[in-house]
């Protein structure tokens, strides 16, 4: 039985597809794996250039939150894409996506994000807000993510008091509140 009650079903253990690395299987991380599969095999992506579960922790209102960025695609040494997984609607899960791609990296805000319930995605520019593309044909593959990258602007981190608000954002996207109190 596990210390942590939850609404997942637990099926036992998986190996990490990008780092070998063992992991609690449930449906949601079947389909992260999916992703990642995805990535590589067949959007031509190399393993190293895909980070797996970087996370950016808050404090807010006594509520510590983890959020993890599911996948952040590096080309050319720079982080360049974050991809966040979440099962159903996307529209609800823009907001925090795009938050974490402002915050995630301390040299700069990272220019694109992607969300995906695995059959779905939303391409999203980081600086505009806009969708760029949706479905999962819009994730951009390694060629043309090269060809993007000259353009892509990878602006300066926000200033003190604009990085708080994003993480606030994040906190409270991100706080989960389905087993609170059981």
């Amino acid at each position: 039985m596990s210390d942590h009650p939850s609404h997942h079903l637990v099926y036992g253990t998986l190996n990490d597809y990008l780092t070998g690395e063992e992991l609690v299987d449930t449906d949601d991380e079947r389909i992260r794996q999916q992703i990642s599969r995805l990535m590589v095999e067949e959007l031509g992506y190399q393993r190293d250039e895909l980070q797996p579960r970087l996370c950016i922790e808050t404090l807010f209102t006594r509520n510590f939150v983890t959020s993890t960025i599911d996948l952040t695609v590096e080309l050319d040494n720079k982080q360049m894409m974050i991809i966040r997984y979440g099962p159903g609607s996307l529209v609800s899960r823009e907001r925090s996506a795009l938050a974490a791609a402002r915050v995630l990296n301390d040299e700069y805000r990272i220019p694109l994000a992607v969300v995906t319930n695995g059959r779905d995605a939303l391409l999203l520019d980081t600086i505009t807000t806009k969708v760029l593309g949706q479905g999962m044909q819009a994730i951009p593959d390694r060629q043309r993510a090269l060809e993007m990258l000259p353009s892509l602007i990878f602006l300066p981190p926000q200033d003190e008091d604009k990085r708080l608000r994003e993480k606030r954002i994040l906190n409270a996207f991100d706080l989960e509140r389905c087993c609170i109190g059981i």
